[in-house]
């Protein structure tokens, strides 16, 4: 174990501190001077800031030539009101780190300690603080960003709490690991009229009415498998809040989920059509736009490798895993990168992420660096 009873007193601190100041995606200018100032005492050899929005790498120099191996935790919080009673609640209305972003920080942060005090023989390692995670945003103004030549990674490695699993289990496999997700919003228009007179109307009522089930009867979900598809209606609304106004508006909004890229421009594509001929039908016209875009995860097989020879080395639990209905925008460094995202088991009876009673379990910041700092010295010394 490379970090002292001190380091983890410090570590909790931070989690607590950065679980107290919450910054949603785009926002997150004090989380990432928290995390710069943690990391100045291990004295980085170089220190990358405002990557990609308010994103943070350091950047530590082994003596010799050799691979960079970057590893990314994620900046954002979610703009859900916390309801747990902690010492360290929120203390931000209306924001929380209700996914568990502070705990996978600080999990990045304890590596700094070790780095500090023993370089890489070889080689680069780099701890990357991504901004906008949630809205899916962040990886690509990251990969984007000319300061990320300067990083240019042969490997990138990433973990994820999951309740569900027990207290510290670990879960990795090769293939897909997130699926793919984006948000469609479609906005009908025809043209109002008086209440009484509804006849004078293009009204979107019965589109609307219609395209809902027909949305959703797209993807119904089902196992995991190369043709699973999801299709969730999110949000809907029609026409003024009025009675006497036949309306001439709607808006849906709709979550689209597939297991892989190529599968996700099919349905896609589906969509897209239904929607277009539904509403020449109706005489409406149609507008069509995407939000919140993620792209599916694709775990290396070497990249797994190498994590599970750290959990085997650091004899911790750990086993297979299968792929996630959810979305995770870490997928996009696995184009440039050997890349493996693993999950770290928060406890089978934690409140799941994204509740408003979620906390990251502290017992997992020791465990969680173990892997990745074992890892480090696997493939650079």
């Amino acid at each position: 174990m490379f970090l002292t009873n001190t380091d983890m007193v410090e570590l909790v601190a931070l989690r607590h501190q950065l679980h107290r100041k919450p910054e949603i995606s785009g926002e997150e200018r004090e989380t990432a001077q928290m995390v710069v100032d943690f990391l100045s005492p291990s004295a980085p050899d170089r220190v990358v800031t405002g990557l990609g929005g308010h994103g943070v790498a350091a950047i530590y120099e082994g003596r010799e030539a050799g691979p960079t191996v970057m590893v990314r935790a994620e900046l954002d919080a979610l703009p859900i009101e916390e309801i747990a009673e902690l010492a360290h609640r929120s203390q931000v209305p209306g924001r929380g780190h209700l996914c568990g972003h502070d705990g996978h920080m600080t999990i990045l942060a304890a590596l700094s300690r070790g780095l500090g005090r023993a370089r890489p023989q070889r080689g680069r390692a780099v701890l990357l603080f991504q901004p906008a995670e949630e809205t899916g945003a962040g990886a690509a103004a990251v990969l984007a960003d000319p300061k990320f030549a300067e990083i240019a990674p042969d490997y990138a490695f990433s973990l994820h709490n999951k309740p569900g699993l027990p207290l510290g289990y670990m879960a990795v496999s090769e293939g897909p690991a997130n699926c793919a997700s984006r948000g469609l919003r479609i906005v009908l228009n025809g043209r109002t009229s008086h209440a009484a007179t509804p006849e004078h109307a293009i009204s979107p009522m019965r589109t609307l009415s219609a395209l809902m089930p027909a949305l959703t009867a797209l993807g119904r979900g089902g196992t995991l498998d190369a043709g699973y598809a999801l299709v969730t209606i999110t949000h809907a609304t029609m026409g003024e809040a009025a009675f006497g106004i036949t309306p001439g508006r709607a808006e849906i909004w709709a979550t689209l989920r597939t297991l892989t890229d190529a599968q996700m421009s099919a349905l896609c594509t589906g969509a897209e059509t239904l929607v277009r001929d539904a509403a020449r039908e109706a005489d409406l016209s149609v507008e069509t736009g995407y939000h919140d875009v993620f792209h599916h995860c694709e775990n290396d097989a070497e990249a797994v490798a190498h994590l599970r020879r750290a959990m085997e080395d650091e004899k911790l639990p750990h086993g297979p895993t299968s792929p996630q209905r959810g979305s995770e925008d870490f997928g996009l460094f696995g184009r440039q990168a050997k890349s493996a995202m693993f999950l770290l088991g928060s406890g089978e009876d934690t409140p799941p992420v994204h509740n408003p009673d979620f906390d990251f379990p502290d017992a997992l910041i020791e465990p969680g660096s173990r892997v990745f700092m074992r890892t480090l010295r696997n493939l650079l010394g």
